[in-house]
């Protein structure tokens, strides 16, 4: 009897627990996710140039600029629409951009120093 009674009890409380995981993987592994998005596009100061030297994103997206090199650097876009403080070895600058259009930014220290944001939807 005890036999019958353990599965009949078992069966529910599986079915609940199956329930149960269903439920958690539908809600809770999509927030994992997106909480693990891709992260900023970056863009690299080393060796006195912009890597990429272009690059192109949608609206809304922000960039992330890292100087590498061992000299100051800035970045500072040619209609003054954002402009970084100097940049230390390792100091980054981020910007995030809310309208189409392209770009160009240059180094202040080293003007020679020059690249191109190209906003767009994609």
């Amino acid at each position: 009897m005890s036999y019958v009674f353990t599965r009949a009890i078992a069966h529910p409380v599986r079915a609940t627990a199956m329930l149960a995981l269903l439920v958690l993987t539908a809600f809770v592994m999509p927030a994992i996710f997106a909480a693990a998005a891709a992260p900023a596009p970056a863009v690299d100061i080393a060796k006195f140039a912009f890597a990429p030297k272009e690059i192109t994103i949608a609206p809304g997206t922000k960039i992330v600029w890292t100087n590498h090199d061992e000299t100051p650097h800035t970045v500072t876009s040619n209609d003054k629409s954002f402009a970084s403080k100097g940049l230390d070895t390792d100091d980054k600058f981020e910007h995030t951009f809310a309208s189409e259009g392209d770009f160009t930014y240059y180094c202040t220290v080293h003007p020679f120093m020059t690249g191109v944001v190209h906003v767009h939807k994609q």
